[in-house]
């Protein structure tokens, strides 16, 4: 499931985040959700989060 619904995410839901200095190439964080940090509804790169261990990123995989 991909992370473009801030309806889909909440606070301790594990998710595959984007970095910042990891567009280009793709990579991957996996981590658990700590923060929302975009306020509307939708994103088309992805809900921005902030994760528990303080990583920022753009959520690509909500891992069931």
């Amino acid at each position: 499931m991909n992370g473009q619904k801030r309806e889909r995410i909440r606070p301790g839901i594990t998710v595959d985040i984007v970095l910042k200095q990891d567009q280009r190439s793709g990579k991957l964080t996996r981590g658990v959700v700590k923060d929302l940090l975009t306020k509307s509804a939708h994103h088309p790169h992805g809900i921005k989060v902030r994760l528990e261990d303080g990583n920022v990123g753009r959520i690509k995989h909500i891992v069931e």
